[in-house]
């Protein structure tokens, strides 16, 4: 009992001998912990400041510059969507002002257009910008940046994207992605590439319309199949 009781009076001047240390330094250093608490403070206003008064209406005009762009897009108006209609900016130019602010789909919309228009280079650099995570859109992207390797004769690199979007999130719009990559194993001659891909097709997404017209690209491959 008499050790027990020892112990906890050594416990407890520990105690009090770390407090006293505490606040000797505490007083010691006041005026400079004041001056970093300030300082902490400033900076975490002017963060506040400059995201609440600079970057949000920023980013609310670069949104609302992009509905007519958003506009023509829709009406397959795509010259207008890209560049502009001479009074209102497309894609192009809402990247060049705003970049990102006005949110990622710009660099999707952008890179589809150019797409569609035939400047894949140009395609694939606004499309490799995007990165919304979005359930749909991101594996879209990436197939589309597969479509440009397509068009530049680049098979190879086109299947790693048509893959990549296959697999992201499987669903189904993944028969879609694996038909392309199958069609681009195809060209490069992996005839048996593109069958594991047209009978994955088969297996696992036989009610989407890639699913229910497999049979032909694995007969014309393999017809004992």
């Amino acid at each position: 009992m008499a050790n027990r009781g020892q112990k906890q009076q050594d416990a407890e001047e520990k105690v009090e001998k770390a407090l006293g240390n505490t606040e000797q330094f505490l007083e010691k250093n006041r005026n400079y912990l004041i001056y970093g608490l300030g300082g902490v403070i400033v900076i975490a206003l002017l963060v506040f400041g400059y995201r609440s008064f600079y970057v949000a209406p920023l980013e609310e005009e670069a949104r609302a510059q992009m509905f007519l762009a958003e506009q023509y897009f829709r009406r397959d108006s795509l010259s207008q969507a890209l560049n502009g209609d001479g009074n209102n900016p497309g894609f192009l130019q809402i990247i060049d002002e705003y970049g990102g602010k006005a949110g990622e789909a710009v660099y999707f919309y952008a890179g589809v257009c150019q797409l569609r228009l035939g400047e894949y280079e140009e395609a694939i650099a606004n499309l490799k910008k995007f990165s919304a995570g979005d359930e749909i859109l991101t594996p879209r992207a990436w197939s589309c940046i597969g479509d440009a390797y397509v068009q530049l004769g680049d098979y190879t690199t086109a299947v790693d994207y048509f893959l990549k979007a296959a697999n992201y999130r499987e669903s189904t719009y993944s028969a879609a992605y694996l038909l392309k990559a199958g069609l681009a194993y195809e060209a490069l001659q992996k005839t048996d590439d593109a069958l594991k891909v047209y009978t994955r097709i088969k297996d696992d997404y036989a009610q989407t319309p890639e699913g229910r017209t497999i049979d032909k690209y694995i007969g014309r491959i393999n017809p004992t199949l």
